[in-house]
């Protein structure tokens, strides 16, 4: 799997802290990428590896004039900056209106995003952060070039609700109509809750019940910890043993359940784990 498009329908479900978390137990060398079009949020909560800030201008933002001359996907790693634990970052834009300068670039990017795992240099999966999503984002251009993607949700009723007709939203715009259980395409859409863990196991099975039902073509494919300190200390706001915490501890299995299933579709050659900030 070359590229995971991660968003959300509407509100704050926690699309960032869900990217970086699967990001930081990546079983496989991986980028980060901050593809919102409203800009990203790591610049302004994660520390670089040299202990300093980020630099806000190397990353989506620089990479807009490099990719209008083309892209091979190798350059990605010229406009990347490591966090303070080792995650390879792709920052995210300032503010929402230098998304101009990547108008009509999104597709370049979503090829090179998914091509990267095939680099004969420097091959990587991308996580791709796209924030929230809807009809004229210009972040879903990067989906039909996604191997998954993710829709983030909470588990109130509202929530669930959207999902569910985004979910069938993308399927008629990726995969022209509503699917059922039994026809799933590429892109596959997930479901990705972020639930109480004591209650997950049923909740996950009501929620699939009505994918299917609503023919989305889509499923759960996990579930991560409502975990606000978790969060926080993934964040850096907070000490303790991050590795521990129920959000890291649900991450890990999200990303072995993903492995488990698709794995065989991955053909970039398996490496060592980076030192990640779930480590």
């Amino acid at each position: 799997m070359a590229l995971i498009a991660i968003a959300a329908d509407k509100g704050s479900p926690g699309v960032t802290t869900a990217a970086v978390a699967l990001a930081a137990v990546w079983p496989r060398r991986v980028l980060l990428a901050e593809a919102d079009p409203a800009g990203g949020d790591l610049v302004y909560r994660s520390a670089a590896a040299h202990g300093g800030p980020l630099n806000p201008n190397t990353g989506m933002l620089s990479i807009a004039a490099t990719a209008r001359r083309g892209l091979v996907p190798d350059q990605l790693w010229d406009h990347v900056q490591p966090l303070s634990g080792g995650l390879e970052v792709l920052v995210g834009l300032g503010i929402a209106e230098q998304a101009a300068g990547l108008a009509g670039l999104w597709p370049t990017l979503g090829r090179a995003f998914a091509s990267l795992a095939d680099s004969p240099n420097a091959p990587a999966d991308v996580i791709a952060d796209c924030g929230r999503v809807s009809g004229d984002t210009p972040a879903v251009e990067l989906f039909p070039h996604a191997a998954l993607v993710l829709l983030v949700s909470r588990t109130e009723p509202e929530a669930l609700a959207r999902v569910r007709d985004r979910a069938a939203a993308l399927s008629t715009k990726l995969h022209g109509g509503p699917r059922g259980a039994a026809t799933l395409a590429t892109p596959l859409i997930g479901v990705l809750l972020v639930a109480d863990p004591s209650s997950s196991g049923k909740l996950v099975n009501q929620v699939n019940d009505m994918l299917v039902h609503a023919q989305t073509g889509a499923r759960v494919v996990g579930t991560i910890a409502d975990d606000p300190a978790g969060a926080d200390q993934l964040a850096g706001r907070r000490r303790g043993r991050l590795d521990k915490s129920l959000l890291i501890r649900s991450a890990r299995k999200v990303t072995a359940d993903l492995h488990q299933q698709y794995g065989a579709a991955w053909t970039v050659p398996a490496q060592e784990p980076h030192a990640g900030a779930g480590r």
